[in-house]
């Protein structure tokens, strides 16, 4: 997925170089399933408090019509990005879009109900300031995710992927731990849950 704009800069930050939700190996479509399932779970969790859903870096929005489709249908979902330019033509027709930084929403405090911000800070130079963001424009929740590291490598390098990398994925700046994806979270968001899907962190947050 997408993430934004560096602080200072205008450089966008590039997703994955792979789509992980259309692959055809029956291992990783496993493995992706499992974190869908997970990111669902605790989507649904936070449903009740919600109205208003924002996703940041969305990326392609299949996460976003997964969401939509799998879970209480909120009153508004918006789907933000730094560039629209790889929205699925599936994306659901309830979701909105707009083209934003995660650096700089144009958004009040607390404008959301739930902040959804999936394998992105993984993507990000500062990814402090990118949580303290999606946090100020949290009213209730919010639910991220990043690889797990060092074991996603690790499983690049078992299929033989970025080798050259030692497994690395391009564009993945960042290496969260379960811990450090944890402490990192605690900066802004008293948490709620946790799901460790194979090879995934997922954590669900109320902002301080």
């Amino acid at each position: 997925m997408h993430a934004g704009s560096t602080p200072d800069t205008t450089t966008n930050v590039v997703g994955n170089f792979e789509d992980k939700y259309a692959s055809s190996n029956p291992i990783a479509k496993a493995l992706v399933a499992g974190f869908l399932d997970a990111v669902t779970e605790l989507f649904v969790l936070a449903q009740p408090r919600a109205k208003t859903v924002l996703e940041v870096g969305c990326g392609e929005g299949k996460l976003a019509t997964r969401l939509v489709r799998n879970a209480p249908t909120p009153a508004r979902y918006l789907a933000t990005d730094v560039s629209l330019h790889t929205l699925s033509p599936e994306l659901d027709p309830r979701i909105e879009t707009e083209a934003a930084s995660i650096y700089d929403l144009p958004y009040a405090d607390k404008s959301f109900d739930i902040v959804v911000c999936c394998e992105v800070l993984e993507h990000l130079d500062t990814p402090t300031r990118g949580l303290e963001e999606i946090s100020r424009v949290a009213r209730e929740r919010v639910l991220i995710s990043t690889p797990w590291e060092p074991v996603w490598r690790a499983m690049n390098m078992a299929r033989a992927k970025y080798l050259l990398k030692l497994g690395n994925t391009p564009g993945h700046i960042q290496h969260f731990s379960r811990r450090g994806l944890e402490t990192l979270a605690a900066t802004y968001l008293h948490i709620h849950g946790m799901r460790t899907p194979l090879p995934w962190t997922v954590i669900l947050g109320e902002p301080l």
